[in-house]
């Protein structure tokens, strides 16, 4: 390869970056828009942070509150500040730990579980609306993508 096609390749490069960099950007402001909906619908008085929360709860089936800061990518008390409005709404409950008796495990409460439910129900709507033109081949692609991504940033492969 010479010289000139090197550098070719290496703007097309930081070219397809600036892309990537710029299309995130719109879409996690677009789905951080989109939480705080869906956490509205949830309870009024829920945010953005507390949704993804107790969604990984959820989806844990039960967990401690420093595996979500770890998963998160959350400070341990912007967590614990969340898990307490949680609880105060009645969404989760702290359950002894099944593995370690001196430690508690979070759970979705059966109120909690309901309206999770409900706004899952909701959101999956809004996809099939926004990407309801596309092929399902394409938003397996896009899944498996992002899943590859968020793998890589959890420290996988």
């Amino acid at each position: 390869m010479t010289e000139a096609q090197a550098t070719e390749v290496q703007v097309t490069d930081n070219e397809a970056f600036n892309a990537l960099e710029q299309e995130l950007g719109t879409f996690l402001r677009r789905a951080r828009a989109m939480s705080a909906e869906m956490g509205r619908e949830v309870h009024p008085d829920l945010d953005p942070e507390a949704y993804g929360l107790l969604a990984g709860i959820h989806d844990y089936s039960w967990a401690r509150a420093s595996e979500l800061a770890l998963h998160f990518g959350l400070g341990k008390a912007t967590v614990s500040r969340q898990l307490k409005v949680l609880a105060e709404l009645g969404l989760i409950e702290r359950r002894p730990d099944p593995g370690d008796g001196r430690a508690h495990v979070l759970a979705l409460t059966e109120e909690g579980r309901q309206r999770l439910e409900n706004a899952r129900n909701a959101r999956q709507k809004r996809w099939h609306l926004v990407l309801g033109t596309w092929p399902i081949e394409d938003v397996r692609l896009m899944a498996g993508m992002l899943a590859r991504f968020n793998r890589l940033c959890d420290g996988g492969g």
